[in-house]
């Protein structure tokens, strides 16, 4: 099949072309030396020609290969108090390493119903938070029309195998184009389900979805999938009851938050939202403030903390990132986790990312006005492209390689 794209790039900037060029002719090994052309808020641009600001260099931790030979492996997540790994294949299925290995029937093969061009998959999976009891899961994927579906199945009397007769089909979405499809499914702490769309694809998002509350794209969405046939619209949700808006909008103006995750320990949200030409970006918003709840991020008037089409813009509503990074050093942002596990104290409390492009690894911590300690991690690049991270029911973190790759962080 064919590799994944860059997660929501139609065509490189001119900058953008320059530092992938000369990375190419460094090697990619090369990439993760480099100190990051970073900008916190109100950063330089992504030519800038002034010097690299120096990068604490990651250690303690190293990657342990869990299994090889996945088809384009996009996530990875685990039931609540489950010792399985569940593996997401963009190709449709969804595979199960127990006890170490891969078992050889997956748990639930869409690869019938499921189109596979460019962005579009089999893309996030969420078990419901009393899957031991109740057998629900829910998975997002772009169907062989490419529009967006979001369905619930049941566990059969197999453990091991879910019902595939059992799809109940909860939310669907138009897609204009290929890509910009989003792909996080998860349940936050509040126990309703959060669904990341982009803005439906090609550049600029011509037609303004991000902008748009009448539009379920470009926006992080929220729904009651506890109970019955069907989802409810939370009553707190922040658009409920305004003429003309989605309901299920939780927050809005994103490009294509490929990935997004709460904190464990403190419920903060972190969305990764993939830019365009120029900037790549990670959105903080802490659960004091409602984690998201109502918040404009953007796009399309920014790109990261910049205008997008012009020297100045109205950013009046608009919250900005905590963090970002211009394409001399990458060029489409992987979100990741902060970790809690209990295996890397060192760790604690770390938000960790990548670059698709680039293939580092990179983490900071947020000490909920700014992001802080930003750190390289060159032992935790498996080589190639990463196209997620992973969270098991302990809370330790994985890396997922288009190659095929899991990888788990382990002390070194």
């Amino acid at each position: 099949m064919h590799p994944v794209p860059p997660f929501a790039r139609p065509e490189p900037s001119r900058c953008s072309r320059q530092a992938l060029s000369a990375a190419e002719r460094r090697g990619a090994s090369r990439i993760v030396q480099l100190g990051v052309w970073l900008s916190f808020v109100g950063g330089a641009s992504s030519c800038s020609s002034e010097p690299e600001p120096s990068l604490h260099q990651g250690t303690g931790v190293r990657l342990e290969q869990v299994v090889g030979g996945l088809s384009v492996p996009l996530y990875l997540t685990s039931p609540p108090g489950d010792p399985r790994l569940f593996i997401v294949e963009k190709t449709g299925a969804i595979r199960i390493i127990k006890d170490g290995a891969t078992l050889p029937d997956p748990f639930l093969d869409l690869s019938a119903q499921v189109s596979g061009g460019g962005e579009q998959g089999l893309l996030g999976l969420a078990f419901d938070p009393d899957y031991a009891a109740n057998g629900r899961l829910f998975v997002h994927y772009t169907d062989p029309a490419g529009d967006t579906r979001v369905s619930r199945f049941l566990v059969s009397a197999d453990a091991d195998r879910a019902d595939a007769v059992s799809e109940l089909v909860l939310l669907s979405a138009d897609q204009p184009f290929g890509n910009h499809n989003g792909g996080e499914l998860t349940f936050g702490p509040d126990g309703f389900l959060y669904l990341g769309l982009g803005d439906g694809g090609a550049s600029d998002d011509p037609e303004g979805r991000g902008q748009s509350l009448a539009d379920l794209l470009g926006s992080i969405l929220r729904i009651d999938a506890r109970s019955g046939e069907s989802f409810a619209v939370p009553a707190d949700n922040p658009f409920v009851g305004q003429a003309d808006v989605q309901p299920m909008v939780w927050s809005y103006g994103l490009r294509n938050p490929w990935r997004f995750s709460f904190d464990r320990a403190t419920g903060d949200l972190y969305i990764a939202d993939v830019g365009q030409n120029q900037f790549e970006e990670v959105n903080v918003t802490v659960s004091s403030a409602g984690a998201g709840r109502g918040i404009n991020y953007g796009w399309n008037i920014m790109e990261g903390t910049h205008c997008l089409t012009a020297n100045t813009c109205d950013r009046t509503g608009l919250t900005l990132p905590a963090f970002e990074y211009s394409h001399a050093e990458g060029c489409s942002v992987t979100g990741g986790y902060v970790y809690r596990g209990a295996a890397i104290p060192a760790i604690q409390g770390q938000y960790f990312f990548s670059d698709y492009c680039a293939g580092w690894v990179r983490s900071f911590r947020y000490t909920g006005t700014q992001a802080t300690e930003l750190t390289d991690w060159p032992a935790l690049s498996p080589g190639g492209r990463i196209t997620s991270f992973g969270q098991d029911a302990a809370g330790e973190l994985y890396l997922l390689a288009e190659a095929g790759g899991v990888f788990k962080l382990v002390p070194e």
